[in-house]
């Protein structure tokens, strides 16, 4: 029997083959590679987030610490303003005159209206300066993150 052409090309035609240890090789490359990367992504997040977390727990120290400091403001005003009328209302009980209780009263408002301004002005610096304390760690954190996302 002779060969058909069909016959003749078929034997010219290499199949290829397929190794199994080579297979197993790459298939153990890729496994180890990806392995590495999962790594080295995971220490990437440990580290941010650890970063992070100490970020939070210097901004919520420094939001705890401007708390008490407002708050010692607040109790001082409203002692020093309930001082100052309880000794009003001393001297009203001790004035002789409708003209003196009148000048006690006028010079009791003045007195109030400026000790209200000092203590806004007071406040006001205490809690700009909060503000920037408690913003200053988060600031700090963000300003590095952009940091290493433009060197990345």
């Amino acid at each position: 029997m002779s060969k058909t052409k069909t016959a003749e090309f078929a034997d010219t035609i290499e199949m290829p083959s397929f190794d199994v240890s080579k297979a197993t090789d790459q298939f153990r490359a890729f496994a180890e590679k990806g392995v590495e990367q999962s790594k080295e992504a995971y220490s990437k997040f440990k580290s941010g987030a650890e970063e992070a977390q100490k970020t939070m727990e210097n901004t919520f120290e420094t939001a705890r610490n401007v708390h008490s400091e407002l708050s010692l403001k607040a109790i001082a005003a409203l002692r020093s303003n309930a001082e100052t009328g309880f000794a009003h209302l001393e001297a009203l009980a001790g004035a002789k005159s409708l003209s003196e209780i009148v000048e006690l009263q006028t010079a009791f408002l003045r007195k109030r209206v400026e000790a209200t301004v000092e203590q806004a002005k007071d406040f006001q610096s205490v809690a700009s300066k909060a503000a920037e304390e408690v913003s200053k760690p988060v600031k700090t954190a963000f300003e590095k993150a952009l940091k290493e996302l433009k060197a990345a």
